[in-house]
């Protein structure tokens, strides 16, 4: 597979060359997508949208339900369909544990401490949502010190477990809202079949929304090691087209839309799956991109722009109080289209703005 078929190929598995219907449709196509800043990953869902989608929509949708932030998988937040969580956590939850252990023996965070947070939170939460303000305060009620960030872990842990996630956003009048309610899973999220082989499934659903990529691809998506990588390949070979040794995509892709362009460019959000969600980003970035764009020391990946499939840029809009009517500002690396730069950025003004 050449570069350009390749970058042509993960435009139209992204849904940014084949937008979906709806943010929903594109969050289902996705399966999870990276957002612990959490505008970053409701802009990721409009982008990957027709028409003219707006965060109202994603916020809606997670009002009723459709949609879930948690802890899905390498101990990170994503947006997922909440139909999925409880499949996807069966396969991802025990590594995410193991991966926490040696933190949580330094935080004194054991079964017998969770067991007694699970059991305040669940009474607290018996009549709706509560903010993590909230909840830390709960932890402190019952004689738990939260500092030191183990009420974060503590909460972060059930979530893993499947008791919590974070739900209904709370709505704020002067400014983008970036905080959500905490609610009990059993009440918010239905209960759905599980597939026949979680595992397998996985793959699949990466391949889906990420392809062409592999085995060393899935296992830093998905945290999980490189050998149960491998496995869920040789799992799911009979559901998924090999293009090249090692490299897979969906086995039916999504239709590119009428008049769509591999060079347009694009506004990506902070942590977009675009960029972030392979083990080698070379293809879609030069090691001076990287360098720019991150991650960093402090872990944060910036918004970029996308040109001709490849990291051309960034761009920075606050959502802070009083600043978050600005401009977005573009931070091009090189030349380019300045016009189309600024009609990216006024797509996802839109977005925000409704």
């Amino acid at each position: 597979m050449t570069p350009r078929a390749l970058l042509s190929e993960r435009l139209r598995s992204h849904r940014l060359t084949a937008p979906a219907r709806t943010v929903t449709d594109a969050a289902a196509h996705m399966l999870a997508v990276q957002s612990q800043e959490f505008l970053a990953g409701r802009w990721a869902l409009g982008l990957r949208a027709s028409g003219a989608p707006t965060l109202a929509a994603v916020d809606r949708a997670f009002a009723k339900g459709q949609l879930v932030r948690t802890w899905t998988m390498r101990g990170t937040l994503h947006i997922i369909p909440a139909q999925d969580l409880r499949w996807v956590l069966s396969v991802t939850a025990e590594r995410q544990r193991r991966q926490a252990a040696g933190r949580h023996r330094e935080l004194g965070i054991d079964d017998e401490m969770l067991a007694a947070v699970e059991r305040a939170f669940r009474e607290r939460l018996a009549d709706g949502g509560r903010t993590r303000a909230q909840l830390l305060d709960d932890i402190a009620a019952i004689g738990i010190d939260p500092a030191g960030q183990r009420g974060v872990h503590l909460i972060g842990s059930l979530c893993v477990a499947g008791v919590l996630v974070q739900g209904p956003v709370v709505a704020r009048d002067d400014a983008i809202a970036r905080e959500q309610l905490f609610v009990l899973a059993d009440e918010h999220i239905p209960h759905t079949p599980m597939p026949d082989d979680p595992l397998a499934e996985m793959f699949v659903r990466y391949i889906d929304g990420h392809g062409p990529a592999g085995a060393e691809d899935f296992a830093w998506w998905s945290g999980l090691t490189l050998g149960s990588a491998r496995e869920a390949v040789e799992r799911s070979r009979h559901r998924v087209d090999e293009v090249a040794e090692g490299l897979f995509v969906a086995a039916s892709r999504p239709r590119r839309a009428r008049g769509a362009s591999d060079d347009a460019v694009r506004a990506l959000p902070m942590f977009d799956e675009y960029y972030i969600s392979y083990a080698d980003r070379t293809p879609v970035a030069d090691a001076e991109a990287m360098t720019r764009i991150g991650p960093g020391k402090n872990g944060m990946v910036r918004a970029s722009l996308l040109a001709a499939g490849r990291i051309a840029g960034a761009w920075t809009h606050s959502a802070a109080v009083g600043r978050h009517r600005e401009e977005p500002i573009a931070e091009p690396f090189g030349e380019v289209d300045a016009d189309a730069v600024a009609a990216a950025l006024r797509r996802y003004s839109a977005f925000v703005s409704g």
